[in-house]
């Protein structure tokens, strides 16, 4: 199995090319929708954020309002890096078990979605990084036009992430996306026979590996 992690800043796309990537065999493991999870109603995550920002960031039947909640802390660093604290422990046991589960079912190429996967010094987790990156125009845009939000909101949370180009550089693929869907699936066509000839290369060298160790293992067992 190789692990592979998925990032790139809000509205980058990275949501399309984790779709694409499932479409043609990838697992995927999401961290938004591990978050989700880690915030239902009477998980202790879930406690804490009432505790901290009062029952106005929760809907009428009790679960998350998300978007009362998004208001307050990306207009402030700190109450951003304090959910984070709240919410993250959760999606990592989370992430960690599905992985585990992947590894245990043999699936090749398992792909982690993780939005903040440079902020949160993740990248030694993985065999390799794959940046998804937009202008950020075209995101902002998108966040207006496509999710409705207001310009300011949209610009506060375009703000809170590092930006794009301190991750290019530390990024094993980089993919554009900034044009056509079908220019995205040529990319990402691309990119799937790369992270297929490295999950062949990966066996390859492991049983090599394993073929090295076997005299030596039968010697340990005789002595």
């Amino acid at each position: 199995m190789i692990l592979i992690g998925l990032t790139g800043n809000i509205a980058s796309g990275k949501s399309e090319v984790a779709r694409m990537l499932a479409d043609r065999g990838a697992t995927i493991i999401d961290a938004d929708v591990l978050a989700r999870e880690a915030v239902r109603p009477e998980t202790q995550a879930l406690r804490d954020i009432v505790k901290r920002w009062g029952k106005d960031v929760l809907q009428q039947d009790g679960s998350l309002d998300r978007e009362a909640l998004r208001q307050i802390v990306f207009a402030d660093q700190n109450e951003l890096d304090a959910l984070n604290r709240i919410v993250h422990p959760g999606v990592t046991r989370m992430r960690d078990r599905e992985v585990a589960l992947a590894k245990e079912r043999g699936d090749p190429i398992v792909v982690c979605v993780i939005p903040l996967l440079f902020e949160r010094n993740l990248v030694d987790e993985f065999d390799a990084i794959i940046l998804v990156d937009a202008p950020r125009p075209v995101r902002l845009e998108r966040l207006v036009t496509t999710r409705g939000l207001e310009e300011t909101e949209a610009m506060n949370m375009i703000a809170a992430q590092m930006p794009a180009e301190l991750k290019r550089a530390r990024a094993d693929h980089c993919i554009d996306n900034n044009g056509s869907l079908d220019d995205l699936e040529r990319d990402v066509d691309a990119l799937w026979s790369s992270l297929q000839r490295n999950a062949v290369d990966k066996v390859s060298t492991i049983r090599a590996m394993g073929t090295d160790l076997r005299p030596m293992e039968s010697q340990v067992s005789v002595s």
